[in-house]
């Protein structure tokens, strides 16, 4: 593995506020290795959103920067494609169209019409929704409008897949149906995914590393958590794992010692309502999940 796939180098990001600059995130660096899962986990309001949106360049960094395979990265790209808690599917769009969308796009020049055509069946396959490519998202239950935006997001082939709290939405037995697909797709791939989540149980069973941030504003990384677990892993007996269940507490640990001693109440609220505005902003703008200029095809299949 490459010791410097992804790096984020010394980050810090600011926002302009009615009274003065306000700092979400401070001096964030880490590395992260290809073919590496990692987690990042911390409190609402902690700047989680706000490293994934700079990853994936639906913002600028106020200083510091992003370095893929050594090269400074910025603005939106196809190698970076993300998955929302959202699906962002666009609705008048079948189950297929919605993944051609994005082939089209990154492919148009790479892929003949039949390769490209290949590509997305394959794609969806690989998250078990190929019986469903007629269908439109109306008719398809959340699970399965999740699988098909995770389908649309490794259908552009990117070098890192970036999820915000991919599974949030979702009933707890479609939770651990969507993490059992998403490790046998990374087991398939070797892909690298930087995923958000405040559920503990997903990061553990999920992650090679766990990223925990320390509450805003200025937030940092608090610490990181290295899960020497082999693969594939197996949740039932995870459960009476030791060593699961270390890591576990360890960071259950982490968020109640920072949960007990919070932000002042003004500041906390300053710091949530900020940064959930923002990445709110982002997440409902539905060609972001492409993370590729699609909204002008957007467009002109909504004036169609």
């Amino acid at each position: 593995m490459s010791a410097s796939y992804l790096h984020i180098d010394h980050v810090t990001m600011n926002f302009p506020t009615p009274s003065g600059e306000f700092c979400a995130l401070k001096n964030v660096n880490f590395v992260i290795n290809k073919g590496e899962y990692i987690s990042i986990i911390g409190h609402s309001g902690c700047g989680k959103s706000t490293v994934l949106n700079i990853i994936a360049g639906l913002l600028d960094a106020s200083q510091g920067g992003i370095f893929l395979e050594n090269k400074q990265i910025s603005g939106p790209g196809p190698e970076r494609a993300v998955v929302f808690q959202h699906h962002s599917l666009m609705p008048w769009l079948s189950v297929y169209e919605n993944v051609a969308i994005a082939v089209r796009q990154v492919f148009k020049r790479k892929k003949t019409k039949a390769e490209m055509h290949e590509w997305i069946i394959h794609n969806l396959e690989l998250v078990h929704m190929d019986h469903a490519m007629d269908k439109l998202p109306s008719e398809i239950s959340g699970g399965m409008k999740q699988r098909v935006g995770i389908a649309r997001a490794l259908a552009m082939e990117p070098k890192v897949l970036l999820m915000d709290e991919p599974f949030g939405a979702l009933d707890a037995l479609t939770r651990s149906h969507m993490q059992e697909s998403l490790m046998d797709i990374q087991e398939k791939l070797n892909n690298t995914i930087v995923m958000i989540t405040h559920d503990v149980d997903e990061a553990v069973l999920l992650s090679d590393k766990i990223i925990m941030m320390s509450n805003g504003p200025s937030a940092n990384i608090g610490e990181v958590v290295e899960i020497d677990l082999p693969r594939p892993r197996n949740r039932v007996r995870l459960a009476s794992n030791p060593t699961y269940n270390e890591y576990r507490q360890r960071v259950l640990s982490f968020l109640y010692e920072r949960q007990s001693n919070p932000l002042s109440a003004p500041e906390k609220e300053e710091s949530e309502d900020l940064v959930e505005t923002v990445a709110e902003t982002i997440k409902e703008t539905p060609e972001a999940t492409n993370v590729t200029e699609l909204k002008s095809i957007s467009d002109s299949g909504k004036a169609a």
